[in-house]
């Protein structure tokens, strides 16, 4: 039977971590900030905008949310972002995604001052992060990353498969294993005998959003298998790619969804905006 992964409890290391670190800044007369834009009514970017004002809220630090009509033009949207670029008492700025029809993502995302691109999207950060030099990480894949540790599940040496090659969790996560010295493969809708390389990864990390996707017969006993995907199966219940109970019995070490990477999302979110402020104000993290 795996080990399962509590994210949930990372998640509040993290936190932890993040409200002592707030707390020593107060005294200094600095309050991390961040901005949080919602654009529309989407039900899923409102229930993510209010978990991480409550996370901001938990670590102490500012917090400032734009909810914008849907019919908010990209000119508008350009001209916040550059206001906020531009407020000494921000230091992290993110736009939720997904954005109604007709805006330009990209655009805003590189819109944003890098050095407040907490959700580290911009093309600076992401140059940075294939170099090794980066100040933030992706969230995600930051988090999958802090669950390996915390479990204990060395990267170096290991195999690693990660099925998905999205910007925002497949690519980086493979160049945070590679940073740690693991070898890694990269599978997507084309790859072919994805089973059989899906049965030869030590560490698995499931990120393509298709509940089910992975059965027990594709892991190879023992490995560490972290289940990205946040989908709802038939009836209505919220589920990861993998199958869970399959896994289980196959898997050294496991994620559960929910509970699992999901929270570590946000907890690497705040983590970021501590570093962005101590990074605005001239303090090394």
């Amino acid at each position: 039977m795996a080990k399962i992964i509590d994210g949930k409890a990372v998640s509040a290391e993290v936190k932890a971590f993040v409200a002592k670190e707030t707390a020593q800044l107060k005294e200094q007369g600095i309050v991390p900030g961040l901005a949080v834009v919602i654009v529309g009514d989407d039900p899923a970017s409102r229930v993510y905008v209010n978990n991480k004002k409550k996370a901001c809220q938990e670590v102490g630090f500012y917090s400032e949310e734009y909810a914008l009509p849907k019919e908010t033009s990209q000119e508008e949207l350009l001209a916040l972002i550059d206001r906020l670029n531009k407020e000494a008492k921000i230091n992290g700025i993110l736009v939720q995604s997904p954005l109604p029809k007709g805006l330009d993502e990209a655009a805003l995302v590189e819109a944003i001052d890098p050095h407040k691109d907490v959700d580290a999207f911009h093309a600076y950060n992401v140059g940075r992060i294939m170099q090794g030099k980066f100040s933030f990480l992706p969230c995600t894949p930051a988090g999958v990353m802090e669950l390996l540790r915390s479990a204990g599940v060395e990267v170096g040496g290991k195999h690693c498969v990660v099925i998905g090659r999205s910007n925002i969790v497949g690519k980086p996560m493979a160049m945070l294993l590679l940073h740690q010295n693991g070898t890694v493969t990269i599978c997507h809708s084309k790859t072919q005998n994805l089973p059989e390389i899906c049965r030869s990864a030590d560490i698995l990390v499931s990120a393509v959003g298709r509940a089910g996707f992975v059965t027990g017969s594709m892991i190879k006993p023992g490995a560490a298998v972290i289940d990205v995907g946040m989908n709802r199966n038939e009836n209505g219940e919220l589920c990861g790619d993998v199958v869970f109970e399959e896994a289980e019995r196959v898997a050294g070490y496991l994620t559960p969804v929910p509970g699992g990477v999901g929270p570590m999302t946000i907890a690497m979110l705040m983590k970021n905006t501590l570093t962005a402020a101590k990074l605005q104000n001239g303090i090394g993290s």
